[in-house]
């Protein structure tokens, strides 16, 4: 007898003691997971197809340790550009192995479902007591809502600029152009 399952996007062709390894599951070692998505189930005397799946078909497995794939590297490169990037990357898989194939999920024996652990960020969370905000930034609050008052200080009046000087020798006027030198006079 054999299954056909679908997890973690991938097809796989299983039988009872078989061991694998599939994307990574959130699942802990020596824990019983099992398949829902079964595509296909064949025994010696019947083939059981499903539209996808098998309404209740389930196939059933024990996780027996989590671990990282060899490197792959990405390597990409545009010739006469100066570009190349290398980019490593190992995936997460889990290898379980195969306990059970069941055609009928009451057929299957009961398994206790795993209490969830409370994660120790959450808990410190919880436990927290919650800040109060400072005297500081209440004064500031309070400051915002006073009315500014603005003095003007006597003698501190807007001044008048003078006119530019019309023309200055030798110096740039208010126009952007240089006055005209004055010509020496010659002997003659």
């Amino acid at each position: 007898m054999y299954a056909v399952i679908l997890t973690g996007g991938k097809q796989y062709r299983v039988k009872d003691g078989d061991i694998l390894s599939v994307e990574k599951i959130e699942a802990d070692q020596d824990q019983k997971v099992s398949f829902g998505q079964v595509l296909l189930i064949e025994d010696e005397q019947n083939v059981l197809m499903g539209t996808p799946f098998l309404e209740n078909a389930l196939v059933r497995a024990d996780v027996l340790e989590m671990y990282k794939d060899e490197k792959v590297l990405v390597f990409k490169k545009k010739r006469r550009k100066q570009f190349r990037r290398t980019r490593g990357h190992r995936q997460q898989l889990t290898r379980i192995r195969v306990e059970g194939i069941y055609p009928d999920k009451s057929a299957a024996p009961a398994v206790e479902a795993p209490k969830p652990k409370p994660s120790p960020a959450v808990s410190e969370k919880a436990a927290a007591p919650k800040i109060e905000p400072k005297a500081p930034i209440q004064a500031a609050a309070e400051r915002k809502k006073r009315p500014t008052v603005r003095v003007k200080k006597p003698g501190k009046e807007a001044k008048t600029k003078a006119a530019p000087k019309a023309q200055t020798v030798g110096k740039k006027t208010a126009g952007g152009k240089a006055a005209p030198k004055p010509k020496k006079a010659t002997k003659e």
